[in-house]
């Protein structure tokens, strides 16, 4: 029979809780929380293994009496996790933000080494250099996955990539774009034993970035909004790149700034298919 919490205090409850709360429950258990329909599903078509499922039927399926099959075919999965029926009230404790249809999985992390990314001849990378807010980092991969780049490398990450503010900010693309973390010293590492250049998008001597020629192999850099980019990632680029400004300010979000240069070289290499 399918197993049944109705108690909050349930240890399996508490344990999803942990998971939620914090990033060191996460990385030593090597687990972390999917919530939402949409987002259980990417992460599912993402490659990631789901150990189990909490479902609410009364918001999922507009009923309680319900089948292990139905859940299955409503999420489109062929991978049969266990599953659990929880009651609304358990759900409401546990759900990180309220509709969320009804289903919370916990799922497995993957590695993130830069030797497992599988890049095009021509890849295109965005590099997000200390990024520590895990919304900006959401955003970033959400504006990824709208530019389809090769590949997102987290350097010197300071968020940890599952936490649940990133997975809601990305709206579940932190499960559609291929994604690494590393020092900046391997990652500049990397990007020259691959021939990849590097672009800084900073202040500091820099030429507009609508004058650079994106249509090579290429990696563009986004710091934090308050510091920047470090020294030594800005010396690894071949070229610092600027957004002019035309206002009072001199930055944007960092997810803004991204899709407008991501967007520059996409239009770049488009024009010649």
């Amino acid at each position: 029979m399918m197993k049944h919490i109705s108690s909050p205090n349930n240890a399996i409850i508490r344990k999803v809780e942990q998971l939620q709360r914090k990033s060191k429950t996460r990385k030593q258990l090597g687990l972390f929380i999917v919530e939402g329909q949409r987002e259980v599903q990417l992460c599912y078509r993402g490659g990631f293994t789901l150990e189990t499922l909490f479902i609410c039927g009364e918001i999922l399926l507009d009923k309680t009496d319900f089948t292990e099959l139905e859940v299955y075919d409503h999420l489109k999965l062929e991978q049969q996790p266990e599953i659990i029926s929880v009651t609304v009230e358990v759900y409401e404790k546990v759900a990180y933000r309220s509709g969320t249809e009804g289903v919370i999985a916990i799922a497995k992390a993957k590695p993130q080494h830069l030797n497992d990314l599988k890049l095009s001849s021509t890849p295109l990378i965005l590099i997000a250099e200390s990024v520590e807010k895990p919304g900006n980092i959401g955003a970033l991969l959400r504006t990824a996955d709208a530019a389809k780049v090769d590949a997102v490398i987290l350097a010197n990450p300071v968020a940890d990539l599952y936490n649940p503010n990133v997975i809601r900010s990305s709206v579940g693309c932190v499960f559609t774009v291929p994604v690494a973390t590393a020092s900046t010293a391997s990652v500049i590492t990397y990007l020259k034993e691959h021939n990849i250049n590097l672009y800084a998008a900073t202040l500091q001597t820099s030429t507009r970035y609508d004058r650079m020629n994106f249509k090579k192999s290429c990696a563009i850099a986004m710091g934090t909004e308050a510091t920047g980019l470090t020294d030594e990632m800005r010396a690894a680029a071949i070229e610092n790149i600027i957004i002019p400004m035309s206002g009072a300010i001199d930055s944007m979000n960092v997810s803004v700034s991204a899709a407008i240069l991501l967007f520059e070289a996409k239009r770049q290499r488009d024009f010649l298919q």
